[in-house]
């Protein structure tokens, strides 16, 4: 991927090469770089395997939205659950449940591959129903959304929180070698 860092942060369509990732549609990848979809409340997920640009394509639609003076906060769902544990056990849990309602954007990258405990089923329902038309959601997953239900575990949450994002959100699958794999002709050192 080529991208151009500037005092803004990174320049979003122009200066990202599209055919890096395969199943990245230009013409969504510009329309979602207007931030439309976060003023409508909308959600974002990318699915695709490991190494293929998912993170770097959420912090990229992030960084675009703190310059449209769009509130964002990044969150790596294992961390993030392990902050709710802990918040769970020193009183500060109805604090940090509240604090991840606030942004208009709340990117969640790497969810999934673990089947969720119970706990963090009821903590993912609780983020879901507090944004739930206040907020948008970007998720990343190596998982594909099909199997979304497998990883929540519980049919009657999984299907609780899926409705709440599927539903209204734009879904790009990629797919593609990994970008830190080394190009023929390159040499490690």
């Amino acid at each position: 991927m080529d991208a151009k860092i500037s005092p803004q942060g990174v320049t979003i369509a122009r200066d990202f090469t599209y055919r890096a990732l395969r199943g990245l549609d230009r013409a969504l990848f510009l329309k979602l770089g207007t931030c439309q979809w976060i003023r409508d409340h909308r959600h974002v997920i990318l699915c695709g395997p490991t190494g293929i640009g998912k993170s770097w394509l959420a912090c990229a639609l992030g960084h675009k939205a703190c310059r449209e003076d769009i509130s964002v906060l990044y969150q790596r769902v294992p961390r993030l659950f392990a902050a709710l544990d802990l918040a769970r056990g020193d009183g500060r849990y109805a604090k940090l449940l509240a604090s991840l309602a606030r942004p208009d954007l709340l990117i969640l990258d790497d969810w999934g591959p673990q089947v969720m405990s119970a706990d963090h089923r009821r903590d993912l329902m609780e983020i879901v129903e507090d944004r739930y038309g206040r907020g948008s959601l970007l998720i990343t997953s190596q998982v594909p959304v099909n199997r979304w239900h497998e990883i929540v575990g519980d049919p009657t949450l999984a299907d609780a929180i899926l409705d709440r994002i599927v539903h209204a959100a734009y879904r790009i699958d990629l797919d593609g070698e990994s970008m830190r794999k080394p190009q023929a002709g390159e040499e490690l050192t």
